[in-house]
């Protein structure tokens, strides 16, 4: 799989993702959901911001900003990007 851009945008209980193209934001959620600490995402917008994906993941009691950061860091894929989501 080829490295691709993401976007970080936190706010207090969730954190907006954007992803560069469908089929790389599926293979993220489906590389997440193996995460024990990752549970949900709310559903991805294809349109608004096509031909990025954007999905919101909720934080919960062991899953901070800080904490998604590191994860998706330590993904070789994600090529993390600095600036709004």
């Amino acid at each position: 799989m080829n490295r691709f851009h993401v976007w970080l945008r936190p706010s207090n209980n969730d954190c907006k993702v954007r992803v560069d193209g469908l089929q790389n934001a599926k293979w993220l959620l489906n590389r997440l959901s193996q995460s024990f600490v990752f549970k949900s995402s709310k559903p991805m917008n294809e349109d608004e911001f096509f031909p990025a994906c954007v999905f919101d993941v909720m934080y919960g009691s062991q899953m901070c900003h800080s904490a998604f950061k590191k994860l998706l860091s330590g993904i070789p894929e994600v090529d993390l990007m600095i600036g709004p989501a």
